[in-house]
């Protein structure tokens, strides 16, 4: 559990936290898979939300699961990923969260990727929460957490010595 003072600062700034859906770079599940291969180079991202012609989140891509496909037994074949979709090889299944999920939850979350899509009640995809800016969050947190408040300690550990 976040400590109220602790989750008052990471919260401060909580408006930066959502990169919203219009910021960020998407392909369709139907696209094919050399359209998100260039994408993802031109982008600059390793990994981008795949979303459906009515804008739910279906998925991620990423440029592993295209280098992936494109491996055969004598080194990279373009021709492995001709005539298949970005539905071929993303990643399904993935975690999302609601713009009203706990703090907690998103920071645990955010161990396992860089960012996590943010979705409403009807798997809309709105944007991304990414672990840069939560990072921003807690830099902020421990540059003013003793400088608004008195930070004590609750009882003395003893410290057994070896000897």
């Amino acid at each position: 559990m976040i400590g109220k003072y602790t989750e008052a600062l990471l919260m401060e700034n909580q408006e930066t936290f959502l990169v919203p859906a219009d910021n960020v770079a998407t392909v369709l599940y139907s696209h094919p898979l050399e359209h998100a291969l260039l994408v993802l180079s031109k982008v600059g991202y390793a990994k981008i939300p795949v979303l459906d012609s009515e804008d739910h989140l279906v998925g991620l891509i990423s440029l592993a699961n295209i280098v992936d496909k494109m491996m055969g037994l004598t080194g990279f074949d373009m021709n492995q990923i001709e005539g298949l979709t970005v539905a071929d090889v993303m990643e399904v299944n993935v975690p999302t969260i609601q713009n009203k999920d706990d703090l907690e939850d998103i920071l645990h979350l955010l161990v396992q990727g860089s960012f996590l899509p943010v979705v409403n009640e009807d798997n809309v995809f709105e944007g991304i929460i990414t672990r840069k800016e939560i990072l921003k969050a807690v830099n902020h947190l421990v540059h003013e957490l003793e400088k608004r408040y008195t930070v004590s300690t609750k009882g003395i550990i003893k410290e057994k010595l070896i000897s």
